[in-house]
Protein backbone atom coordinates (compact mmCIF):
# COMPACT_ATOMS: atom_id res chain seq x y z
CA UNK A 1 0.00 0.00 0.00
CA UNK A 2 2.67 2.09 0.65
CA UNK A 3 4.11 2.17 -2.44
CA UNK A 4 0.66 2.73 -4.43
CA UNK A 5 0.48 6.12 -2.33
CA UNK A 6 3.77 7.00 -3.42
CA UNK A 7 2.99 6.66 -7.06
CA UNK A 8 -0.18 7.97 -6.64
CA UNK A 9 2.31 11.44 -5.65
CA UNK A 10 0.16 13.07 -3.12
CA UNK A 11 2.11 16.07 -3.06
CA UNK A 12 0.51 16.95 -6.47
CA UNK A 13 -3.33 16.30 -5.19
CA UNK A 14 -3.64 20.14 -3.47
CA UNK A 15 -2.83 21.21 -7.36
CA UNK A 16 -5.29 19.31 -8.92
CA UNK A 17 -8.51 20.82 -6.82
CA UNK A 18 -7.39 24.37 -7.04
CA UNK A 19 -9.58 25.08 -9.92
CA UNK A 20 -12.59 23.11 -8.81
CA UNK A 21 -12.44 25.15 -5.84
CA UNK A 22 -12.13 28.80 -7.60
CA UNK A 23 -14.98 27.80 -9.72
CA UNK A 24 -16.76 26.14 -7.20
CA UNK A 25 -16.33 29.54 -5.01
CA UNK A 26 -17.54 31.38 -7.92
CA UNK A 27 -20.95 29.86 -8.47
CA UNK A 28 -21.52 30.55 -4.33
CA UNK A 29 -21.34 34.09 -5.13
CA UNK A 30 -23.21 33.77 -8.27
CA UNK A 31 -25.67 32.43 -5.66
CA UNK A 32 -25.40 28.60 -6.45
CA UNK A 33 -24.54 25.71 -4.16
CA UNK A 34 -24.70 22.32 -4.08
CA UNK A 35 -22.43 20.11 -1.68
CA UNK A 36 -23.32 16.99 -3.51
CA UNK A 37 -21.62 18.52 -6.71
CA UNK A 38 -18.69 20.22 -4.96
CA UNK A 39 -17.80 17.00 -3.13
CA UNK A 40 -17.93 14.49 -6.69
CA UNK A 41 -16.11 17.30 -8.79
CA UNK A 42 -13.19 16.98 -5.83
CA UNK A 43 -13.63 12.72 -6.21
CA UNK A 44 -13.77 13.33 -9.66
CA UNK A 45 -10.43 15.53 -10.15
CA UNK A 46 -8.53 13.49 -7.64
CA UNK A 47 -9.34 10.41 -9.41
CA UNK A 48 -7.99 12.03 -12.25
CA UNK A 49 -4.71 13.17 -11.01
CA UNK A 50 -4.05 9.74 -9.79
CA UNK A 51 -4.63 8.24 -13.13
CA UNK A 52 -2.55 10.21 -14.35
CA UNK A 53 0.18 9.88 -11.93
CA UNK A 54 0.18 6.08 -12.51
CA UNK A 55 -0.06 6.14 -16.35
CA UNK A 56 2.71 8.83 -16.11
CA UNK A 57 4.80 6.10 -13.82
CA UNK A 58 3.63 3.50 -16.38
CA UNK A 59 4.60 4.93 -19.34
CA UNK A 60 7.66 6.64 -18.49
CA UNK A 61 8.95 3.26 -16.75
CA UNK A 62 8.28 1.11 -20.14
CA UNK A 63 9.77 3.93 -21.86
CA UNK A 64 13.30 3.64 -19.48
CA UNK A 65 12.77 7.59 -18.99
CA UNK A 66 12.72 7.46 -15.14
CA UNK A 67 15.65 5.43 -15.64
CA UNK A 68 17.89 8.25 -14.11
CA UNK A 69 15.49 10.75 -12.79
CA UNK A 70 15.77 13.68 -9.94
CA UNK A 71 13.42 13.91 -7.49
CA UNK A 72 11.13 11.20 -6.18
CA UNK A 73 11.65 7.57 -7.14
CA UNK A 74 9.19 6.33 -9.74
CA UNK A 75 7.55 2.56 -8.94
CA UNK A 76 7.92 0.79 -12.09
CA UNK A 77 11.13 2.09 -13.38
CA UNK A 78 12.68 0.83 -9.52
CA UNK A 79 11.06 -2.46 -10.18
CA UNK A 80 9.07 -2.25 -7.12
CA UNK A 81 5.84 -2.18 -9.10
CA UNK A 82 5.67 -4.40 -12.25
CA UNK A 83 4.25 -2.74 -15.33
CA UNK A 84 1.38 -5.17 -15.57
CA UNK A 85 0.45 -4.30 -12.34
CA UNK A 86 0.48 -0.76 -12.84
CA UNK A 87 -1.15 -0.92 -16.62
CA UNK A 88 -4.00 -2.93 -13.81
CA UNK A 89 -4.13 0.09 -11.79
CA UNK A 90 -4.39 2.53 -14.59
CA UNK A 91 -7.66 0.76 -16.05
CA UNK A 92 -8.99 0.32 -12.13
CA UNK A 93 -8.84 3.80 -11.57
CA UNK A 94 -9.91 5.25 -14.89
CA UNK A 95 -12.82 2.95 -14.17
CA UNK A 96 -13.31 4.23 -11.27
CA UNK A 97 -12.97 7.64 -11.85
CA UNK A 98 -15.52 7.40 -14.90
CA UNK A 99 -18.23 6.53 -13.02
CA UNK A 100 -17.66 9.45 -10.41
CA UNK A 101 -17.89 11.58 -13.62
CA UNK A 102 -21.19 9.68 -14.57
CA UNK A 103 -22.46 10.15 -11.04
CA UNK A 104 -21.39 14.18 -10.84
CA UNK A 105 -23.11 14.97 -14.13
CA UNK A 106 -26.50 13.11 -13.33
CA UNK A 107 -26.39 14.88 -10.02
CA UNK A 108 -25.31 18.31 -12.25
CA UNK A 109 -27.85 17.89 -15.33
CA UNK A 110 -30.42 15.42 -14.51
CA UNK A 111 -32.16 13.40 -16.86
CA UNK A 112 -33.44 17.05 -18.32
CA UNK A 113 -30.29 18.31 -20.00
CA UNK A 114 -29.76 15.28 -22.19
CA UNK A 115 -27.04 17.56 -24.22
CA UNK A 116 -24.86 18.82 -21.70
CA UNK A 117 -24.93 15.49 -20.14
CA UNK A 118 -23.84 13.97 -23.68
CA UNK A 119 -21.34 17.13 -23.62
CA UNK A 120 -19.59 16.39 -19.56
CA UNK A 121 -19.92 12.46 -20.82
CA UNK A 122 -17.81 13.50 -23.89
CA UNK A 123 -15.49 15.70 -21.57
CA UNK A 124 -14.42 13.20 -19.06
CA UNK A 125 -14.00 10.78 -21.80
CA UNK A 126 -11.16 13.30 -22.94
CA UNK A 127 -10.07 14.06 -19.55
CA UNK A 128 -9.27 10.63 -18.78
CA UNK A 129 -7.77 9.90 -22.16
CA UNK A 130 -5.67 12.78 -21.60
CA UNK A 131 -4.39 11.88 -18.53
CA UNK A 132 -3.47 8.30 -19.93
CA UNK A 133 -1.92 9.62 -23.24
CA UNK A 134 0.72 12.21 -21.69
CA UNK A 135 2.94 9.36 -21.31
CA UNK A 136 1.53 6.51 -22.53
CA UNK A 137 1.65 4.79 -26.36
CA UNK A 138 3.97 5.97 -29.20
CA UNK A 139 2.14 9.06 -29.48
CA UNK A 140 2.14 10.17 -26.13
CA UNK A 141 1.82 14.05 -26.26
CA UNK A 142 4.60 14.70 -23.15
CA UNK A 143 7.08 13.61 -25.36
CA UNK A 144 6.60 15.70 -28.21
CA UNK A 145 6.26 19.09 -26.20
CA UNK A 146 2.12 19.42 -25.83
CA UNK A 147 2.18 18.89 -22.00
CA UNK A 148 2.07 22.60 -21.09
CA UNK A 149 -0.92 23.10 -23.33
CA UNK A 150 -2.88 19.91 -22.36
CA UNK A 151 -1.71 21.11 -18.41
CA UNK A 152 -3.19 24.72 -19.06
CA UNK A 153 -6.44 23.25 -20.89
CA UNK A 154 -7.11 20.82 -18.36
CA UNK A 155 -6.28 22.36 -14.62
CA UNK A 156 -7.03 25.31 -16.10
CA UNK A 157 -10.06 26.25 -18.27
CA UNK A 158 -11.93 22.55 -17.86
CA UNK A 159 -11.52 22.45 -14.61
CA UNK A 160 -12.32 26.36 -13.67
CA UNK A 161 -14.93 26.96 -16.08
CA UNK A 162 -16.06 23.33 -15.62
CA UNK A 163 -16.51 23.15 -12.45
CA UNK A 164 -18.42 26.57 -12.35
CA UNK A 165 -21.15 25.59 -15.28
CA UNK A 166 -21.97 22.32 -13.39
CA UNK A 167 -23.36 24.60 -10.85
CA UNK A 168 -24.78 27.33 -13.05
CA UNK A 169 -25.32 25.78 -16.49
CA UNK A 170 -23.90 28.66 -17.55
CA UNK A 171 -20.52 30.78 -18.67
CA UNK A 172 -19.43 34.06 -17.06
CA UNK A 173 -17.01 35.59 -19.60
CA UNK A 174 -14.84 36.80 -16.57
CA UNK A 175 -14.18 33.24 -15.12
CA UNK A 176 -11.37 32.88 -17.87
CA UNK A 177 -9.43 35.23 -16.19
CA UNK A 178 -8.84 32.73 -13.00
CA UNK A 179 -9.17 29.48 -15.51
CA UNK A 180 -6.51 31.57 -17.16
CA UNK A 181 -4.51 32.01 -13.66
CA UNK A 182 -5.02 28.46 -12.04
CA UNK A 183 -4.07 26.88 -15.73
CA UNK A 184 -0.33 29.41 -15.94
CA UNK A 185 0.18 28.24 -12.19
CA UNK A 186 0.02 24.41 -12.89
CA UNK A 187 1.78 25.01 -16.10
CA UNK A 188 4.37 26.71 -14.31
CA UNK A 189 4.82 23.32 -12.20
CA UNK A 190 5.22 21.13 -14.95
CA UNK A 191 8.08 23.56 -16.51
CA UNK A 192 10.09 23.45 -13.17
CA UNK A 193 9.58 19.52 -13.28
CA UNK A 194 10.42 19.47 -16.74
CA UNK A 195 13.52 22.15 -16.12
CA UNK A 196 14.16 19.46 -13.41
CA UNK A 197 14.68 16.89 -15.74
CA UNK A 198 15.80 18.43 -19.07
CA UNK A 199 19.51 16.17 -19.03
CA UNK A 200 17.49 13.01 -18.77
CA UNK A 201 14.70 13.59 -20.71
CA UNK A 202 16.74 14.73 -23.66
CA UNK A 203 18.57 10.84 -23.57
CA UNK A 204 15.32 9.25 -23.03
CA UNK A 205 13.87 10.92 -26.74
CA UNK A 206 11.23 13.21 -24.14
CA UNK A 207 10.92 16.44 -26.60
CA UNK A 208 9.60 18.28 -23.87
CA UNK A 209 8.57 22.35 -24.34
CA UNK A 210 11.95 22.92 -22.02
CA UNK A 211 14.30 20.60 -24.04
CA UNK A 212 13.12 22.55 -27.07
CA UNK A 213 13.79 25.79 -26.25
CA UNK A 214 16.87 25.44 -23.54
CA UNK A 215 17.40 25.90 -20.22
CA UNK A 216 17.70 29.90 -20.32
CA UNK A 217 14.52 30.32 -21.96
CA UNK A 218 12.47 27.83 -20.35
CA UNK A 219 13.76 29.87 -16.79
CA UNK A 220 12.26 33.50 -18.97
CA UNK A 221 9.02 31.48 -20.04
CA UNK A 222 8.86 30.42 -16.31
CA UNK A 223 8.79 34.04 -15.52
CA UNK A 224 5.97 35.00 -17.64
CA UNK A 225 3.94 32.74 -17.07
CA UNK A 226 3.84 33.09 -13.38
CA UNK A 227 3.32 37.13 -13.95
CA UNK A 228 0.25 36.92 -16.11
CA UNK A 229 -0.75 34.43 -14.31
CA UNK A 230 -0.57 36.42 -11.08
CA UNK A 231 -1.90 39.56 -13.10
CA UNK A 232 -5.00 37.86 -14.59
CA UNK A 233 -6.15 36.76 -11.11
CA UNK A 234 -5.86 40.39 -10.15
CA UNK A 235 -7.45 41.74 -12.70
CA UNK A 236 -10.48 39.29 -11.77
CA UNK A 237 -10.97 40.07 -8.49
CA UNK A 238 -11.33 43.42 -9.17
CA UNK A 239 -14.11 43.02 -11.77
CA UNK A 240 -15.73 41.12 -8.92
CA UNK A 241 -15.20 43.30 -6.12
CA UNK A 242 -13.35 41.01 -3.77
CA UNK A 243 -10.93 41.23 -1.44
CA UNK A 244 -7.24 41.21 -3.36
CA UNK A 245 -5.88 39.89 -0.11
CA UNK A 246 -5.66 36.21 -1.50
CA UNK A 247 -3.10 37.41 -4.91
CA UNK A 248 -1.32 39.87 -2.37
CA UNK A 249 -0.28 37.51 0.30
CA UNK A 250 0.35 34.47 -2.21
CA UNK A 251 2.49 36.97 -4.41
CA UNK A 252 5.25 36.94 -1.41
CA UNK A 253 5.75 33.78 -1.95
CA UNK A 254 5.94 33.28 -5.19
CA UNK A 255 7.81 36.24 -5.87
CA UNK A 256 10.57 34.63 -3.78
CA UNK A 257 10.25 31.66 -6.05
CA UNK A 258 11.05 33.89 -8.96
CA UNK A 259 13.91 34.58 -7.54
CA UNK A 260 15.21 31.50 -6.84
CA UNK A 261 14.60 29.81 -9.94
CA UNK A 262 16.21 32.94 -11.83
CA UNK A 263 19.35 31.90 -9.68
CA UNK A 264 19.44 28.43 -9.95
CA UNK A 265 22.37 26.51 -11.72
CA UNK A 266 21.72 23.00 -10.24
CA UNK A 267 18.75 21.01 -11.65
CA UNK A 268 18.72 19.56 -7.89
CA UNK A 269 17.15 23.02 -7.42
CA UNK A 270 14.26 22.79 -9.51
CA UNK A 271 12.50 19.60 -7.15
CA UNK A 272 11.54 21.48 -4.31
CA UNK A 273 10.34 24.64 -5.71
CA UNK A 274 7.30 22.01 -7.44
CA UNK A 275 5.66 22.13 -4.21
CA UNK A 276 6.14 25.63 -3.21
CA UNK A 277 3.87 26.38 -6.83
CA UNK A 278 1.75 23.67 -6.44
CA UNK A 279 1.00 24.71 -2.60
CA UNK A 280 0.40 28.58 -3.56
CA UNK A 281 -1.63 27.89 -5.93
CA UNK A 282 -4.06 25.72 -3.72
CA UNK A 283 -3.43 28.60 -1.34
CA UNK A 284 -4.97 31.12 -3.41
CA UNK A 285 -7.74 28.97 -3.92
CA UNK A 286 -8.43 28.11 -0.48
CA UNK A 287 -8.10 32.31 0.04
CA UNK A 288 -10.01 32.90 -2.38
CA UNK A 289 -13.05 30.78 -1.22
CA UNK A 290 -13.04 32.18 2.35
CA UNK A 291 -12.90 35.47 0.73
CA UNK A 292 -16.09 34.89 -0.94
CA UNK A 293 -17.83 32.70 1.62
CA UNK A 294 -16.70 34.95 4.44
Amino acid sequence: MKHWIQAARLRTLPLSVSGIIVGSAYAYHQGFSDWRILVLALLTTLGLQVLSNYANDYGDGVKGTDANRIGEKRMVAAGIITSAQMKKAVLITAAITFVLALLLIYIAFGKENFALSLIFILLGIGSIGAAIKYTVGKNAYGYSGFGDLFVFLFFGWVSVIGSNFLFTHFIDWKLFLPATAIGLLSVAVLNLNNMRDIENDKIAGKNTLVVKMGLVWAKKYHQIILLIGMICFMVFILLIKSSLLPVLLINIPIIMHMNKVNKSESYEDFDPELKKVALSTFALSVLFWLSLYL
